[in-house]
């Protein structure tokens, strides 16, 4: 949902029914509002609701100077010149594999799966081990373990994953509770048998987030999407950097030489309540392209939202209400999709419980 012309949102009336909604806002700039200074005639974000069965890549996206070279030099893979900060908000458990795991996390990792330490090499491991914290050298010893298992020829690294496995089952066979992390493991090699990815997700830090717990991922940080359902929110940008985990291309080399090296668990947001509405939580990430918002009124539920300053897109997952915007009313049901102009104030009616997602500019929605 959005503006990206990979895959435009088309309106369904107002005059403008069959085109997209770029088409309105060129022609009718004034309804972005405060966003419209800020991030010129377009949405600045992407709204998208994903539904996760098989992992998707270990991958990252370019920072804007990394995003405008890799346009220039390759378009026809990398298909616009922005960044892609994103945020993912569980709407069911969701898995994900997300940043490097701490320095004591790793080490942990290199000590009691032997083909991964294998994998990295001897030197490079007690490189990690004598780096001392938050050092440019613990650093740079990452990504020399970390390149190493990326860059590993497809062969050996199908050998180090088959014998991490056949080990993980035969110790599980013999009555060995495995681990989450291992379990995980498992479950990644029968998905994509021999992927270097299944050696390389034990960098990462393994969240399993609840319903309405979000986590917020700058450009070049690692991450691969397990399983579960999310409504997620980024920069107007379709870049993505892959490396393992996917059939799709790889850009191994792009992505290591991208990241960011820097080791720690994600903050998880949980919503913030709003001065708007008890029924709205707000979820800020640290970019300035977007924000998102929980809407969850009872049934029966009459209120008046405050206008925002910058435009929102609004996402029925379930139930019904009667929404007014200035002149202009409309029913919306599950699975409905709503422009709203900056400066329009929202006249709600709920029908049913509902649960509705909003996405807008960062600091531009209703007041938090």
């Amino acid at each position: 949902m959005g503006t990206h012309p990979s895959a435009p949102s088309l309106l369904a009336d107002n005059g403008y029914a069959g085109q997209p909604l770029l088409a309105l806002l060129r022609d009718r700039p004034e309804l972005l509002g405060a966003a419209l200074p800020r991030f010129g005639c377009d949405l600045p974000f992407l709204f998208k609701v994903l539904s996760v069965g098989t992992a998707l890549s270990i991958q990252s996206h370019p920072d804007k100077a990394l995003a405008e070279r890799l346009h220039a030099e390759r378009p026809e893979i990398y298909k616009d010149d922005n960044h892609k900060p994103e945020m993912a908000l569980a709407l069911t458990e969701f898995e994900a594999l997300c940043a490097f795991c701490p320095h004591e996390e790793l080490l942990v990792a290199l000590d009691s799966v032997p083909e991964l330490a294998e994998c990295c090499g001897a030197a490079r491991v007690q490189a990690l081990r004598a780096s001392t914290d938050c050092s440019a050298a613990r650093r740079a010893a990452l990504q020399a373990a970390f390149h190493e298992v990326m860059a590993c020829p497809p062969e050996r690294a199908a050998a180090f994953v088959e014998r991490m496995c056949v080990r993980l089952q035969a110790e599980a066979a013999g009555g060995r509770q495995l681990s989450a992390r291992e379990l995980l493991t498992l479950r990644l090699e029968l998905q994509y048998p021999g992927d270097v990815g299944v050696l390389a997700a034990w960098f990462l830090n393994y969240l399993r987030l609840q319903p309405g717990q979000a986590v917020a991922l700058p450009a070049n940080e690692p991450h691969a999407y397990i399983s579960g359902e999310i409504m997620e929110c980024m920069a107007t940008s379709d870049n993505v950097i892959r490396a393992g985990l996917t059939p799709k291309l790889r850009d191994t080399e792009v992505l290591c030489e991208s990241l960011t090296y820097g080791q720690g668990v994600p903050e998880v947001l949980t919503g913030a309540k709003s001065a708007a509405s008890p029924h709205l939580a707000l979820y800020r990430p640290p970019f300035r392209e977007f924000e998102m918002w929980r809407y969850s009124p009872p049934a029966g539920t009459s209120e008046a939202l405050p206008a925002a300053p910058g435009p929102l897109l609004l996402l029925v997952q379930q139930g019904a209400m009667r929404v007014r915007a200035g002149a202009q009313a409309r029913q919306l049901k599950r699975g409905d999709v709503y422009f709203v102009a900056a400066g329009a104030e929202l006249e709600l009616e709920a029908s049913a419980d509902v649960t509705a997602w909003v996405a807008c500019a960062n600091s531009l929605g209703f007041a938090a």
